[in-house]
């Protein structure tokens, strides 16, 4: 135990060393809704970030479907950035923004429910093996490269499973966010067309999200909306950058999933006009749960030094969740558009892959769809 103690007290001296390497600035440092002074508040910055669940390749676990990898080095970055995203909405959901992560510290229950949500087992609701096969129907091969968008429409899937979390997950289309349709999705009662049109969704509004689960009413769902985007054509157009990083001061900001080709990283604040962001793309050993029921959540907390990159060195397709001034990157209706298709709720997919359709050539691998590249989720 003292040589696994020293090691994280080693990444918590390189981490500590590492902000002395941020410029020396009055401005503030944006993580996921909160602020936090650089100059002053260093520590409280350390902490914030070292309670995000982070969640990497891991090696060792058991074939998914039985036959397929066993490791998800190499293609499943994106997954993993999925599951950090899902994993911030549940602490919000059932802890509060304001919760933090202690190490060697006991931890309340809902945070163990949380965390075995995502093992890497069959059994668990958005383990790897469940959203690498929830994603060949959406035409993606297990061990297949995803986009931000198809793990978008396999967290919508899976989250109809999930009973004890009880998230509705709308993905929004043509760059419209429809409030009649989110209503359909989020009620759990029957719902008069007048008490619709009069009753607005809490779980989008910003008070509610800083106070955990009490603060939702029992007739909604709690909602992780999604909005796709694209803001330029080959890089982003810098005059949607300030309304960018606006998303991140947002209190209900769950980050931003995205990147380049071969690389996805989930980013959770900024400064200035560089991102702070959590890199998947460390392979660590398969971890279970231990006897007791607990899991050792020791290499689930990123106690390494964060990342950055400027914003304009992202690719353009993004997903926003604001307006910013004149700038209107996506619209917000109150009734579903009559020349669209009717809005149907989604309900429980039939599961019917075995999980033998697997990538077996990493030549397969070297496409990677430009037009999911990037997206931001929040809830």
């Amino acid at each position: 135990m003292e040589s696994v103690l020293s090691k994280y007290e080693n990444q918590i001296t390189i981490f500590a060393d590492y902000l002395e390497e941020f410029p020396d600035t009055d401005e503030l440092v944006w993580i996921l809704g909160k602020q936090h002074l650089l100059k002053t508040e260093k520590s409280k910055l350390l902490s914030d970030i070292s309670a995000r669940l982070w969640f990497t390749y891991r090696r060792k676990f058991s074939p998914i479907g039985g036959t397929g990898p066993s490791s998800d080095a190499g293609w499943g970055c994106m997954l993993r950035c999925g599951q950090m995203m899902l994993a911030q909405a549940l602490i919000c959901r059932h802890l509060g923004r304001d919760w933090n992560w202690e190490r060697q510290k006991e931890q309340p229950k809902e945070y163990q429910q949380i965390l075995q949500c995502f093992l890497d087992r069959k059994d668990c609701c958005y383990s790897i093996h469940q959203m690498a096969q929830m994603g060949v129907g959406e035409g993606k091969s297990i061990g297949e490269w995803f986009g931000p968008n198809t793990v978008a429409q396999v967290l919508k899937k899976l989250a109809l499973f999930d009973e004890w979390n009880s998230l509705a997950v709308y993905v929004s289309m043509d760059n419209t966010v429809v409030i009649e349709d989110i209503k359909k999705m989020c009620h759990t009662l029957p719902l008069s067309a007048e008490t619709a049109a009069e009753s607005p969704p809490e779980s989008l509004n910003a008070s509610t999200q800083s106070k955990g689960p009490s603060a939702c009413s029992p007739a909604w769902k709690p909602l992780l909306l999604i909005v796709p985007l694209r803001l330029g054509i080959n890089q982003i157009n810098p005059v949607y950058v300030d309304a960018f990083k606006e998303c991140f001061k947002m209190p209900q900001s769950l980050g931003a999933l995205g990147g380049k080709p071969n690389n996805a990283y989930y980013f959770i604040g900024f400064l200035g006009d560089e991102l702070i962001f959590l890199d998947p793309h460390t392979t660590q050993t398969f971890v279970d749960t231990e006897e007791n029921g607990t899991v050792d959540d020791q290499t689930f907390h990123c106690l390494q030094p964060p990342q950055r990159m400027n914003i304009l060195n992202l690719d353009p397709s993004v997903a926003l969740e604001i307006l910013k001034e004149n700038l209107r990157m996506f619209e917000l209706v109150q009734k579903h558009p009559s020349h669209w298709p009717p809005f149907v709720p989604p309900a429980k997919p039939e599961v019917t892959t075995t999980g033998a359709e697997f990538i077996d050539s990493t030549e397969q691998l070297e496409e990677f769809d430009l037009e999911e590249d990037f997206e931001i989720l929040s809830i």
